[in-house]
């Protein structure tokens, strides 16, 4: 986020007075015989990325990999001059949570520092929710980003939705997903769900191991990540081209609180909490589906932001701002129906205005999603 950086295993130290220094582990030349670098960093290169100074963490590591478990001496320059901080009373500001699974990773590193700095802790300070101020709100290339991110995934539904039809796997439907993120060059956001009959009313079914059935309503929930940025794109489909009577009242209902919820997403409106439930999008869902018996059968929060990672960062209770991007994906789950219906969408939060739908171009309406199944058949529909 800082950096821009994607290669693995380096260690920025920004100082306001001397600028900064970025550390790399010490591979002798190795790596790059092994390992295609993602970013090419040198003398040459440093101060394109911002920095000032590129520095070894420490002596030369043997292999072409830098594991968490690393000796004194394979950190030995960058625990030098954090002992020379510390000497002269300076604080480090970094990414130190006390929640035990945020940013594991960072943690992982300053525990291990500490046994070979043993006060290091000391002079630590937790900056990680005024980073998560920064990364909540998105400026305008981040917004880019992720509506390239959404368009990739628009594209990987598009391919699934010609392979739905009875008889074929979730896994074929997955594939078909995954082979449009490669052939852009993207990553999965997090793993796809292709669950069809009673597997979409599990929220995180992953087997994907199913055979699709004549009747069945398929949920597929997926997400390319560009460049680091995530899209979180759910939608569900006729597996026969047409949903049934009781698939359609379903389908309906949830399409009528996404579209109800929207109208509310506003800055200064939560997206949930129980104190101010005229304000909460959790709770403004919560009523629709009361009105229409289906409270019950809601069993998951109504969205969460969107970024660098798919439930990205950011105090749920501050309210709403200009420049978050969030979620709002309303379901209803019936297991004696085996039914799941889910519907998600990617909004950009701005002022004095509806939200910005960055997947509006992916359908969503019940006739537009059936169209979709039945252009890969060979006959109509009847």
């Amino acid at each position: 986020y800082f950096t821009g950086l994607s290669e693995p295993a380096m260690a920025l130290v920004a100082n306001v007075q001397k600028g900064s220094t970025l550390y790399q582990p010490n591979f002798g030349g190795i790596r790059e015989e092994w390992v295609q670098p993602i970013d090419i960093i040198n003398e040459d290169t440093i101060s394109l990325f911002g920095m000032n100074e590129l520095k070894f963490l420490g002596r030369q590591i043997l292999g072409y990999e830098a594991g968490p478990y690393f000796s004194k001496e394979d950190y030995a320059h960058i625990i030098q001059d954090l002992q020379m901080m510390i000497a002269q009373k300076q604080y480090i500001f970094t990414l130190y949570p006390s929640h035990p699974s945020e940013y594991a990773s960072v943690k992982l590193i300053i525990d291990r520092l500490n046994n070979f700095i043993p006060n290091l802790k000391e002079y630590i300070v937790d900056i990680s929710h005024l980073v998560a101020r920064l990364r909540r709100k998105k400026d305008i290339a981040e917004i880019e980003t992720i509506y390239q991110a959404v368009s990739i995934t628009h594209a990987g539904f598009q391919a699934a939705s010609r392979m739905i039809k009875p008889g074929i796997t979730e896994a074929e439907v997955q594939a078909a997903i995954e082979y449009i993120y490669r052939e852009n060059n993207c990553l999965p956001a997090y793993p796809v769900i292709a669950a069809s009959g009673k597997q979409a009313t599990i929220l995180h079914y992953y087997q994907n191991n199913q055979v699709l059935q004549e009747g069945d309503a398929l949920l597929i929930d997926a997400g390319a990540m560009y460049q680091h940025y995530c899209a979180d794109i759910t939608r569900t489909f006729p597996v026969s081209g047409k949903f049934s009577d009781r698939q359609k009242d379903i389908y309906n209902i949830v399409l009528e609180v996404q579209q109800h919820v929207v109208e509310h997403a506003r800055p200064g409106v939560w997206i949930s909490n129980k104190n101010e439930q005229d304000a909460s999008l959790q709770h403004i869902a919560l009523r629709y589906l009361k009105k229409k018996g289906y409270e019950s059968y809601f069993k998951h929060g109504i969205g969460h932001f969107l970024g660098l990672d798919v439930h990205d960062v950011g105090d749920r209770s501050v309210p709403l701002q200009e420049g978050d991007v969030i979620t709002i994906e309303p379901g209803i789950y019936l297991p004696e129906d085996s039914l799941g219906v889910r519907i998600e969408d990617n909004y950009w939060i701005v002022n004095d205005a509806d939200p910005v739908c960055l997947s509006e171009s992916i359908p969503s309406k019940l006739e537009a999603v059936e169209e979709m199944v039945q252009e890969s058949f060979d006959v109509d529909v009847i």
